[in-house]
């Protein structure tokens, strides 16, 4: 069996998808906004984030992701708030302009998605979803475009 195809498929089929939301985003007003922005909403909005648990989780510097934040607030997008458990962090929540987006997004993944679920059949699609749930391994996400 040939493996070595698998790795460009799926990284194809990933980069289809994030092209994909990006376009469907961008057409519904946001145009301020690069995938890497979706890959930390994701994270955020989740009952918001630390500078920290969001550099883990893009696996960058913290560095980085408090640049990335400082731009999503100048931008809208996210705002500080105190932590309610550590008066050192601040918490970083999405504002409704970010929901706005985020709302954006999941509408674009679902018009991507469609029509792959339709053109494997349903029988199809939950087999590759149980597939792809044995493979995945949760974690850090690393948004390299």
């Amino acid at each position: 069996m040939e493996l070595l195809d698998l790795p460009v498929l799926l990284l194809g089929v990933a980069r289809s998808l994030v092209d994909g939301i990006d376009d469907g985003v961008r057409a519904r007003g946001f145009t301020d906004v690069r995938p890497a922005h979706g890959f930390a909403f994701s994270r955020i909005s989740f009952g918001g984030a630390t500078v920290a648990q969001l550099a883990e989780h893009l696996d960058v510097t913290k560095q980085a992701a408090s640049q990335m934040v400082e731009e999503l607030v100048t931008k809208g997008y996210v705002e500080r708030h105190p932590h309610p458990d550590d008066a050192r962090a601040r918490l970083i929540v999405l504002t409704e302009k970010g929901w706005a987006c985020t709302r954006a997004a999941n509408d674009a993944a679902d018009e991507v998605l469609r029509p792959w679920a339709d053109d494997i059949g349903p029988e199809r699609l939950a087999a590759l979803r149980t597939d792809l749930a044995k493979l995945s391994r949760p974690g850090r996400l690393r948004p390299a475009w």
